[in-house]
């Protein structure tokens, strides 16, 4: 039953998600707030609510491997999955400002993340904790970041218009404002229940499985959750729009270690015990391929030789997980 409630859950989190965010764009349009702040905002964070649900629903039941797993393996599969996916469908250029940018922004949150969560490497202390500072720092972090994206954005006001456009649109636009509030709320309910029936038979199977919590949540757990950043790339690369993909896997991989990891350890620290260094290294050599696919064969673009590579990188680093 373990595996057909993981499924529901997952169904479940998938669906309200997308009506979340369908209502949520379409309120926001009612109520005249502009088409990029709510892309920005709004839509970015529903498609990453099930990994935000998933992970605060493991921080406030004490599971810290749980929630720390489910975004570096979140991480290990938008970067290496989704973008060799992607790549192989169809290449595609690396903008300036992805280069100078929010790249390196996220190979050094992602150095970040890994010396606040390894406080074992200071002498003296024998536990791995991500506290309530650290939450709060990356917190603070996260909104000094959006407001320069805003910023920058504000300098380009006929891009930012043309993103926003492409990224909000609603499929209940035009409805009542009564019944798009309710479809929220039920939205909410659902990624609540979905999350914690998923993570209660995610954490079932590891037990049977004889695999750590860590284990489960950096394999399963994380492409579970990472569903929707997956079909929306590979129909954004179908459609011939691959740019697209590479800005929602930056912008989600951000969103999973400042907002949702400083959402979980402010709500309560996560202590984490059997998520690996090899686990951390391997979500910042990730980000680091990233980068450097930028100096590689067809300079200042993603091409196919590389997407085979992450792809192969990933498939090996998945076998490690389950003979290890």
């Amino acid at each position: 039953m373990d595996y057909l409630f993981l499924a529901v859950g997952l169904g479940i989190l998938l669906l309200a998600a997308n009506y979340l965010v369908d209502s949520s764009v379409a309120i926001a349009q009612r109520a005249n707030i502009s088409n990029f702040i709510i892309g920005l905002t709004i839509v970015g964070m529903g498609t990453s609510s099930p990994e935000l649900f998933v992970s605060v629903s493991s921080a406030i039941s004490g599971s810290g491997d749980l929630a720390m797993g489910n975004v570096i393996g979140s991480n290990i599969c938008n970067i290496l999955l989704i973008l060799g996916i992607t790549a192989v469908i169809a290449p595609f250029p690396i903008l300036k400002q992805q280069r100078k940018r929010d790249i390196p922004i996220l190979i050094a949150v992602s150095i970040l993340l890994i010396a606040l969560a390894n406080d074992k490497l200071i002498p003296g202390i024998t536990d791995n904790c991500l506290s309530r500072i650290d939450g709060i720092l990356f917190l603070i972090i996260f909104i000094a970041y959006m407001m320069w994206v805003i910023l920058q954005k504000g300098k380009d006001p006929q891009q930012a218009i043309q993103e926003a456009d492409e990224q909000a649109q609603s499929s209940l636009a035009g409805k009542n404002v009564w019944l798009l509030a309710g479809i929220a709320v039920l939205s909410l309910a659902g990624l609540i229940g979905g999350g914690n029936l998923f993570l209660n038979s995610a954490k079932n199977l590891a037990r049977a499985w004889g695999m750590s919590e860590a284990a489960i949540a950096i394999t399963i757990v994380a492409v579970g959750t990472s569903l929707p950043e997956l079909i929306t790339s590979v129909v954004a690369a179908c459609k011939k729009n691959p740019q697209l993909a590479l800005g929602n896997v930056i912008g989600s991989n951000l969103f999973n270690i400042l907002f949702i990891l400083g959402i979980s350890a402010t709500i309560k620290p996560l202590h984490i015990i059997d998520i690996s260094m090899v686990d951390y290294l391997v979500m910042l050599l990730a980000a680091v391929m990233l980068y450097f696919i930028v100096h590689t064969f067809k300079k200042n673009s993603f091409d196919r030789i590389e997407g085979a590579i992450f792809l192969t990188v990933y498939v090996g680093y998945t076998v490690f997980l389950l003979l290890h």
